[in-house]
C-alpha cells in the first residue's frame, strides 16, 4: 500500500486560542457608540477603564466607565465633553491609567484626568489643550516608553509630537504626507513611526531626525485604505487590498522593503482590517470595521512566516474595537488578550484563552510585559536616548495604582515668581498625613459641599424668580 502521507501539524501554543463572548450580564448596555464615519476604533481600554466615543449633540464626546461598572449604563451617567466638534481618536496613556487623551475635528488634542471615582457631572475641564493643527485631527497615539510625548496625525498630513507635560510641541513633520495620513504607529521602543498614506506609500520614519529612513509604494495594489503597524525585530505588518478589491495582509523587512516575506488575500469584504498585534505572543489580531469576526495569525521566523491560527465569529457586526494591554488581563484563567467590541448600543468584551489544565501561572503564556513606568523622561527622548519598555512579571496579576495626578507645567517667565505666602508643610497624598490635619481637609470639604448646595439652590431660585418675571411681563 502507498506511504500515508501525514500533514505536518506545526507546534505552537497557540493553536488553540479560542474567543468567547462575556455572559449577558459583563456587558455595557444603553451606550449611544458614535457614528462618525472614520476608521479609528472608537474605544479605548486599560486596566481601570474603557471608554467610548459617543454620539453627542453640538460638541464631541465620550464616555469612560469603571471596568466593573457593567450592565446598563445609566443615561445620567457624566461624559468627558470639552471639544466644540466630534471625538475621532482616544487613547490612554501607557504610563498613567487615569489620563486619556482625545482628538477632535475642532483641530484640537485634549489631555484629561480621570478619577477613580465616578464623578458627579460632565468632565469638562482637560489638562491641557493642544493646539497646532489646522485641520480635524484624526489620529493620537502615545509613546510607549517616554513619559508624556504624544503623536497626533490631522487632515492637514501633519503629524505632531507633544510634550503634554509643558503643553509645547516638540516636533512638526510636514513635508512628509502629499495627502491624507491614515494611520501611524510606533516601534517597540518609540524610535520610530510607521505610516500609512493616501498617496499609496508606507513610510518607516525617524522622528528626531525628521527623515523618512524607508518607504514602500503600493505594498496593496487596491485603491482603499492601507493599516501598517510594527511587529517583532523591525518587521511591518500591513492589510490593505489587491486590485480585485480582495483583502490582503503583507508583512515586510525594512532590509528590503521590495519583496514581502509574506503576501496572503483573505476575502472579498470591503471593511479596512484594524491590525492589533501582542508582543508577547507574536500574534496579530484583524478585526474588520463592519466585520462580525476576528481573524488571528502567528508571526514566526518560518515559512510561511504569518501562520493562519483561528477566527472568533459572533453574528453581529462591530462599529469598533478596544484592546486592552496585557496587564488588564486575568492570568489565571489563562487569558492572552481581550476585546471590546462596540455594537450600535453597547460593549461587549470578548475573551481568548488557551485552555490549559493546570491552575499554576502559566509563564510561557505571560512573560514579562510592559509595565506602567515609563523607561525615559521625554526631554532625555528628544535628545536621542531610546529605552526598551519597563516589564513587570504577570505571576501574580497586575493591580493598578492610585490616581496619580498629570501636572502641566507651562513654560513661561512669570510661573518662575516664588509662590506667594508660607508653603503647606504636607501634602494631601501623604501616606503620614497627621489626624488633625485630615480632618482639617475633610471638614474643608464639607463646608466647600455645602457651600455650592447653598448656591445651586440660590440659582435656581433666581431662576425661579426670573420665569415669573419675564412671565408676568407677556
Amino acid at each position: 500500500p502507498p506511504a500515508m502521507s501525514r500533514r505536518v501539524v506545526r507546534q505552537s501554543k497557540f493553536r488553540h486560542v479560542f474567543g468567547q463572548p462575556v455572559k449577558a450580564d459583563q456587558m455595557y448596555e444603553d451606550i449611544r457608540v458614535s457614528k462618525v464615519t472614520c476608521d479609528s476604533s472608537f474605544c479605548a481600554v486599560n486596566p481601570k477603564f474603557v471608554a467610548i466615543i459617543v454620539e453627542s449633540g453640538g460638541g464631541g464626546a465620550f464616555i469612560v466607565l469603571p471596568l466593573a461598572k457593567t450592565g446598563r449604563v445609566d443615561k445620567n451617567h457624566p461624559l468627558v465633553t470639552g471639544h466644540t466638534a466630534p471625538v475621532l481618536d482616544i487613547d490612554w496613556c501607557p504610563h498613567n491609567d487615569n489620563v486619556i487623551a482625545s482628538a477632535s475635528e475642532d483641530t484640537t488634542v485634549m489631555v484629561w484626568q480621570i478619577p477613580d471615582y465616578v464623578p458627579v457631572r460632565n468632565i469638562t475641564e482637560p489638562v491641557v489643550t493642544l493646539e497646532g493643527h489646522s485641520k480635524r485631527v484624526s489620529i493620537i497615539s502615545w509613546h510607549p516608553t517616554a513619559r508624556n510625548v504624544l503623536l497626533s496625525a490631522g487632515c492637514d498630513n501633519l503629524v505632531i509630537l507633544w510634550n503634554v507635560g509643558t503643553g509645547e510641541m516638540l516636533l512638526v513633520l510636514d513635508n512628509m504626507h502629499t495627502d491624507l495620513i491614515y494611520n501611524v504607529g510606533w516601534n517597540r521602543n518609540g524610535s520610530l513611526l510607521v505610516t500609512t498614506c493616501k498617496d499609496k506609500k508606507v513610510r518607516i520614519i525617524d522622528p528626531r531626525k525628521q527623515q523618512i529612513v524607508a518607504e514602500k509604494e503600493k505594498p496593496h495594489d487596491g485603491t482603499r485604505p492601507i493599516r501598517a503597524i510594527f511587529v517583532a525585530d523591525g518587521k511591518i505588518f500591513t492589510t490593505g487590498f489587491s486590485k480585485m478589491s480582495e483583502r490582503q495582509l503583507g508583512l515586510w523587512d525594512l532590509k528590503n522593503f521590495e519583496e514581502p516575506i509574506a503576501l496572503q488575500e483573505m476575502d472579498t469584504s470591503n471593511g479596512v482590517l484594524l491590525p492589533f498585534y501582542d508582543s508577547d505572543s507574536s500574534i496579530v489580531y484583524l478585526c474588520g470595521k463592519g466585520d462580525s469576526s476576528i481573524r488571528y495569525f502567528e508571526i514566526t521566523d518560518e515559512a510561511p512566516y504569518v501562520h493562519y491560527l483561528n477566527t472568533y465569529s459572533s453574528k453581529e457586526p462591530q462599529r469598533g474595537m478596544g484592546f486592552m494591554p496585557k496587564r488588564g488581563l486575568d492570568v489565571s484563567k489563562c487569558e492572552i488578550a481581550r476585546f471590546f467590541k462596540l455594537h450600535e448600543r453597547k460593549c461587549e468584551p470578548i475573551v481568548m484563552t488557551v485552555p490549559r489544565k493546570s491552575d499554576l501561572f502559566q509563564d510561557d503564556l505571560y512573560p514579562d510585559t510592559p509595565g506602567p513606568e515609563p523607561a525615559l523622561e521625554a526631554d532625555e527622548w528628544l535628545s536621542g536616548k531610546d529605552a526598551d519598555p519597563i516589564l513587570i512579571s504577570l505571576r501574580d496579576g497586575y493591580v493598578p495604582i492610585k490616581n496619580r495626578e498629570l501636572k502641566v507645567v507651562k513654560k513661561n517667565i512669570l510661573d518662575s515668581k516664588p509662590p506667594p505666602g508660607p508653603r503647606r508643610s504636607h501634602s494631601v497624598c501623604d501616606p503620614d498625613l497627621s489626624r488633625p490635619a485630615l480632618e482639617e481637609v475633610l471638614e474643608e470639604i464639607r463646608a466647600l459641599k455645602e457651600t455650592v448646595q447653598a448656591q445651586e439652590k440660590r440659582i435656581s431660585d433666581l431662576e425661579n424668580k426670573l420665569c415669573q418675571f419675564t412671565n408676568g411681563t407677556d
